[in-house]
């Protein structure tokens, strides 16, 4: 009965499976062709390219999730390439574009980063179903890749060289790669459920953001940014609750 019922599993099945993989591998080449556009001092371009790893990388948990095509495999594949899209990619643009100046000091920021990544990366993986989905342990890795990436790309289109911002950009590499293996939460957005409807009014929204990042990079930078700091935001506000919840507690003399 086993061998009869594997052999009349539609086909089809397996190519639902594939479709995730496919946007992961389209990630992990837009981080690829980010390295090697920094290298060749293509910085913009490179910037660019993360952004577009970084979409692609949203669209692959949005669609195994969709399609109920989730598996081991796919999850260790994804955390490889976001490596690469989201850790080394991002290094070696900030290293290229504005810290190789800084001799030691540059490629140990940009190491900082790498290896940031590289812990936040593993700690997700193992801590999967421990923590609340609701929210991320440290800041996720595509959001600090589009901190380097983001600045990059208004620094250019405003004119500044990496040289010239060499300092700004080592600390925000290195606020970045902090940031990512802090025990910070940060809110992941999986309780938006794209399934149900919504309003007329939120899809025009979407596209009138879209289309105000077009027209002004700028934006998308300042987005993130914002997220990467609502956290230490959030942070503080939990603590200050948490004081004045003791205190109030505490028996008054």
């Amino acid at each position: 009965m086993s061998e009869e019922h594997e052999y009349t599993t539609p086909p089809k099945r397996r190519g639902i499976y594939l479709l995730p993989n496919l946007f992961t591998t389209a990630a992990l080449f837009a981080g690829f062709y980010a390295v090697v556009q920094a290298l060749d001092g293509q910085f913009q371009t490179a910037a660019v390219a993360i952004f577009a790893a970084i979409v692609l990388d949203g669209l692959d948990g949005r669609i195994a999730r969709l399609t109920h095509t989730q598996s081991e495999f796919g999850a260790q594949y994804d955390s490889l390439a976001d490596m690469v899209s989201f850790g080394v990619a991002p290094a070696v643009l900030s290293y290229t574009w504005a810290l190789q100046p800084l001799g030691k000091i540059g490629w140990i920021v940009a190491f900082l980063y790498c290896a940031g990544a590289a812990l936040r990366l593993a700690r997700f993986n193992t801590n999967l179903g421990v923590i609340d989905k609701r929210y991320f342990q440290g800041l996720p890795s595509p959001a600090a890749a589009a901190l380097v990436a983001g600045f990059a790309w208004v620094a250019h289109d405003l004119g500044w060289t990496g040289a010239e911002l060499r300092w700004p950009a080592a600390l925000l590499t290195a606020f970045a790669g902090i940031s990512m293996v802090t025990n910070i939460l940060y809110w992941s957005g999986k309780s938006i459920d794209l399934r149900r409807s919504f309003p007329f009014v939120a899809a025009a929204s979407v596209v009138l953001a879209f289309a105000l990042v077009s027209i002004y990079p700028g934006l998308l930078f300042l987005l993130f940014l914002g997220y990467a700091l609502s956290g230490y935001v959030l942070a503080f506000w939990r603590w200050r609750h948490k004081r004045r919840h003791s205190a109030d507690a505490s028996p008054q003399p």
